[in-house]
């Protein structure tokens, strides 16, 4: 009776998985494709916005690719001084989509399932050797391979709002898109309780142990007024007319907060 009881969860839980997975649209029209990562022209500067709101901006071939065009075009142009990255809506970037992976193992594309990681993988090797300086604002969830694209830039700006995880083990994948780089290199054995368990770390967590570069909370309250400091970091970098490292982290330093773990994180 147990047997049955099991197997009859396992086959419902699967039956609504695949439900849960087909409701989700995997085709998009070219407008869309194009409108996946959205570039805004600054003084100096470019911002590349991923924007998937809906999938939590999570990481497909066409945003791979895009994203590799569009960086190297940006390299070879003198006009343009740094580059930054954000997420649009509550995440910056939830990692690959496994949904449309999903789906193409099961249509047998196996070789488009190779494409998307050989891709991504390319763009991030691109950001990790990439010649001018690069500003990530992680404000939001920032997972898998939203960590592959964000922490081999120059700068990453947590928040209070940031939720960082290699959390591939949990799918029975090992943690990729540059992880065994970045993981390995933290303090004591971090790297490895990271991998391992999926854990997920606060925005306060990522600059203490080396994640982010620099901290800030996403509201400040002046004069009884409560103003969103976002909008005032990204106004000043947009008006930042330099390809100097350390200009920029000034201006990411004007606006950091001192911030330190909790006593019950994972860091003590």
């Amino acid at each position: 009776s147990l047997k049955r009881l099991v197997t009859s969860r396992r086959r419902d839980s699967l039956i609504r998985l695949k439900r849960n997975l087909s409701s989700l649209p995997i085709n998009s029209s070219a407008g869309d494709l194009q409108n996946q990562v959205l570039v805004e022209g600054k003084a100096s500067s470019r911002v590349a916005i991923l924007n998937r709101p809906s999938a939590l901006n999570a990481l497909n071939t066409n945003i791979g690719a895009r994203l590799h065009e569009l960086y190297a075009s940006w390299e070879d142009d003198p006009n343009i001084g740094f580059v930054v990255m954000k997420g649009s809506g509550r995440a910056f970037c939830a990692g690959g989509d496994i949904v449309a992976l999903y789906h193409l193992i099961n249509e047998g594309k196996i070789e488009k399932c190779k494409g998307f990681f050989r891709t991504l993988y390319s763009f991030i090797y691109h950001l990790g050797t990439y010649l001018k300086p690069h500003v990530s604002i992680l404000n939001g969830i920032t997972m898998g391979g939203g960590a592959g694209i964000s922490i081999p830039g120059t700068f990453r700006l947590a928040t209070d709002r940031t939720v960082f995880a290699t959390p591939e083990t949990q799918i029975g994948f090992h943690p990729d898109a540059g992880a065994s780089f970045h993981l390995s290199r933290l303090p004591g054995h971090l790297g490895e309780y990271l991998g391992l368990t999926g854990a997920k770390l606060s925005g306060a967590e990522m600059v203490s142990c080396g994640l982010a570069t620099h901290y800030s909370n996403t509201d400040v309250s002046t004069d009884r007024l409560l103003t969103w400091k976002l909008p005032l970091i990204e106004e000043e970098l947009g008006n930042l007319v330099t390809d100097d490292p350390s200009v920029i982290e000034s201006c990411l330093e004007k606006y950091s907060d001192a911030v330190y773990p909790e006593k019950i994180s994972a860091l003590h």
